[in-house]
């Protein structure tokens, strides 16, 4: 019986491999001209290095097993925390602030879904020990450049711009425990796909009173202009006024700045974002399609204690993360990726009595960057030779002994008789 690949794992066929390398291709490139520097870490970890920042029970989630040194061992399910080892054992000897990306594979234990696989790649960049708010407005920047090289405009998506702390000073003058406010969050995170019975059940689960803490937090998540949010602040925030007013002109900073990059019909004020991980500390956002679907397209936001949980020095972070199948999903669907059609610069014909040459001059154009192919069977007349053809821009004729040779432009229908030397610099 035949050998299928694994659940949620995917095979990718040269015109699979072209869509992926298309959009990756895409990636580098606006991330090298936003002057963000490639890094990559080891795909095996030490499973500790996840546990460490998402807890024990992380690892019924990950592809995890002990080495034959005795080691407990994952595949990475992420590139956060390796990135945050690599900056931190080096901050002292590092030039900063830093501008990194990454595209890797990762890999989770979770049932698979649309969307949502084992395998799959992700872009992350990420601006390290960089405090002004012009960090944040620099990732998203970035974020919708990406987007756009791909073909997609503010027809196709926007972005929903939230923030953290704003939601922790919330949630503290709602008297709710500092010990539960990342489990508050995280219901929070998930209203949107939950009935509000559900996320009543939750909150009264916490022994909190869940129909009156969702009242304003509802009123809350409504607010879509800074002068609604300061209007409601002056009503709900009675003893953080100084924090509330920085956050407020954080905010007002942010989003002039998206407005010089042009970028304001793009962003949404929207605290019903809180993004799920707990280690986000201030403005977060999420990426989504415009269609009914309403898929994620992205997401990111700060992290200013994160790279400290690891034992490190504090340094403060700004990231955003794309990840490749929801997106290439869209793309596909709105025909933005170019179609798979390979095509050699030139395809070379000969016999018997030219292929000396015509190999050495296969090898020579090979060398400088043209792409040359030709039949690898032998003793097929050019006429046979004609009919394996791939598609090429240019066929070179080497027949009968002759070092003249013809070279043919296919789509011009336009022959040129030269000699097999002049082949080089005709080209």
């Amino acid at each position: 019986m035949p050998i299928g690949i694994l659940p949620g794992f995917r095979e990718f066929y040269p015109e699979n491999c072209f869509e992926r390398n298309f959009i990756f291709e895409k990636m580098r490139q606006v991330c090298q001209n936003f002057c963000f520097t490639e890094y990559d870490s080891p795909i095996l970890e030490p499973l500790e290095l996840f546990t460490e920042k998402s807890g024990e029970e992380i690892a019924a989630q990950l592809f995890n097993f002990v080495d034959r040194g005795g080691r407990a061992v994952a595949l990475r399910p992420e590139m956060t925390p390796a990135v945050a080892r690599m900056i931190g054992s080096k901050i002292h000897t590092l030039k900063r602030p830093l501008k990194w990306f990454s595209i890797e594979e990762n890999f989770r234990y979770e049932r698979p879904q649309k969307g949502r696989l084992r395998s799959f790649y992700q872009l992350n960049a990420d601006i390290f020990d960089e405090k002004n708010i012009h960090a944040d407005a620099e990732i998203i920047a970035l974020a919708v450049a990406i987007l756009r090289s791909l073909g997609l405009t503010a027809d196709d998506f926007h972005i929903r711009l939230s923030d953290r702390s704003l939601w922790t000073l919330l949630l503290r003058e709602l008297a709710v425990p500092e010990n539960l406010m990342a489990d508050v969050l995280s219901i929070v995170d998930k209203m949107e796909r939950e009935s509000f019975g559900e996320s009543v059940e939750r909150l009264d689960a916490l022994n909190l009173e869940g129909a009156r803490l969702l009242e304003d937090i509802a009123i809350f998540q409504a607010i879509r202009t800074v002068d609604d949010l300061e209007n409601f602040s002056q009503i709900i925030f009675k003893n953080l006024d100084n924090e509330v007013a920085l956050r407020l002109d954080q905010l007002r900073l942010l989003l002039a700045r998206l407005k010089y990059f042009g970028l304001t019909h793009f962003v949404t004020l929207d605290f019903g974002i809180v993004r799920g991980l707990a280690y986000y500390t201030g403005f977060v956002f999420e990426i989504f399609e415009r269609s009914g679907k309403s898929r994620a397209l992205a997401g990111g936001g700060r992290y200013d204690d994160l790279i400290e949980k690891f034992g490190y020095p504090r340094t403060v972070a700004v990231g955003l993360a794309i990840g490749d199948v929801t997106l290439g999903n869209v793309l596909v669907e709105r025909h933005l990726i170019p179609t798979f059609d390979p095509i050699a610069d030139l395809f070379i014909i000969f016999d018997s009595t030219t292929e000396a040459f015509a190999m050495r001059d296969a090898y020579d154009l090979r060398e400088r960057g043209f792409s040359v192919n030709y039949v690898l069977k032998d003793g097929l007349s050019p006429d046979k030779q004609f009919k394996q053809a791939i598609k090429a821009h240019w066929i070179a004729y080497y027949t009968n002994g002759q070092e003249n040779i013809i070279l043919r432009n296919v789509v011009q229908r336009k022959d040129y008789p030269i000699h097999h030397s002049e082949i080089i610099s005709f080209l």
